[in-house]
């Protein structure tokens, strides 16, 4: 997975949504969608797998939405994907949809390749917390007021 598939994309967005918006109570799911474009079904799922994991909260009632359950430097991108994706992180491949369905596994000439690839990109999402992104964001606004996300 060198891309996040859109559903690790999609929860990417909301977990930055609600780390934009730590220490302002819940936040509402409609709320996450607009700002981050995310269909609001979809977002639903996602938000409920994340629960589920510990990531996020979510407070019923009028004034209930959902929260980060830590401080966005302890969030990493790579804790994020890996909750999304649990069901595929064994049988994933970078070269087949999956391990199980090769028609090469354990002949793969291209195994070792896809496996150190796949470990490098997680040690980048592995070093990247959500703080490292809400302040990215904020240089790139410095730079460029247009570009806000």
């Amino acid at each position: 997975m060198l891309t996040p598939t859109k559903k690790g994309q999609y929860a990417l967005r909301a977990v930055y949504e609600l780390a934009k918006r730590q220490g302002s109570g819940p936040t509402k799911i409609s709320t996450i969608a607009d700002a981050q474009a995310i269909p609001h079904r979809f977002l639903e799922v996602i938000l409920y797998r994340l629960k589920a994991s510990g990531l996020v909260a979510s407070k019923r009632g009028f004034y209930g939405g959902y929260l980060l359950t830590k401080p966005a430097e302890q969030v990493t991108v790579g804790e994020i994907l890996r909750h999304v994706h649990k069901e595929m992180a064994e049988a994933e491949c970078m070269a087949c949809i999956s391990v199980r369905k090769c028609p090469f596994v354990g002949k793969c000439a291209f195994s070792s390749l896809w496996q150190r690839a796949k470990t490098a990109v997680f040690k980048v999402y592995d070093d990247t917390t959500l703080q490292d992104l809400l302040d990215d964001n904020e240089a790139v606004k410095v730079l460029d007021p247009r570009c806000v996300v």
